[in-house]
Order: C-alpha cells, then sequence, then structure tokens
C-alpha cells in the first residue's frame, strides 16, 4: 500500500486556492514549513496526515487505496462475543457503545 502524495498535495494547493500558506497551515493546525513540504510531494506523518484530511473533508482511504471500512452494531458485537468472558449483553450494550462512539466522531468531523 502506497499513499498517493501527489493527489494529497494538489488537493491541498486547490482547496488553499488565494489563501496563504500560513494561514492555510493555522486552519488545518500545522507549520507553515510542513504544508510547504506536503505541497511539494514530501509524505506527512499520520497526526498530519488525518489533519490534513480532516481540513479537506476527504476520507483518508482515499489516497491509501482501500475502501472505507462501515462499521456495524452486528460486526462490533460479534467480535465482542466470541470472547468467552464476555456475556452476550455485555457483547452488545459495548458494541452498541463502540458504533455510537464511531458515529460521533463522523458527525464531528462533518462539522
Amino acid at each position: 500500500m502506497t499513499l498517493n502524495i501527489n493527489e494529497l498535495g494538489e488537493m491541498v494547493i486547490e482547496r488553499r486556492g488565494t489563501l496563504g500558506v500560513r494561514a492555510a497551515a493555522n486552519e488545518i493546525g500545522i507549520s507553515p514549513s510542513t504544508l510547504s513540504r506536503i505541497e511539494n510531494g514530501h509524505v506527512p506523518d499520520l497526526a498530519t496526515f488525518a489533519a490534513i484530511c480532516r481540513w479537506l473533508k476527504v476520507d483518508p482511504t482515499r489516497f491509501l487505496g482501500m475502501q472505507a471500512a462501515e462499521a456495524s452494531e452486528e460486526s462490533a458485537t460479534v467480535h465482542l462475543r466470541k470472547k468467552k468472558t464476555t456475556s452476550a449483553d455485555t457483547a452488545t450494550a459495548l458494541g452498541g457503545m463502540i458504533i455510537a462512539a464511531q458515529q460521533a466522531l463522523r458527525d464531528l468531523e462533518n462539522i
């Protein structure tokens, strides 16, 4: 799996538009020099990559050549039920909480 760094840099440049590097970097929460390196094709660290994807409002899997996984309450619950020390009721409750937390994070990212 490889990071499609050229597409990432191009999208950053396009999204930034007439906004200066310093102002855009401030919006993203990274340094201007880091933003400049990304625009010039350098590979970001994981935290920077995540911040840029949030700023671009793009799923990170787009750049990783992967499909986004859709979590369902059933899949989370099934994984928990495999553990013999977890009761079915506990697994169901924990699965529901995990799904709710994942949805809350998605909702926050879409704000």
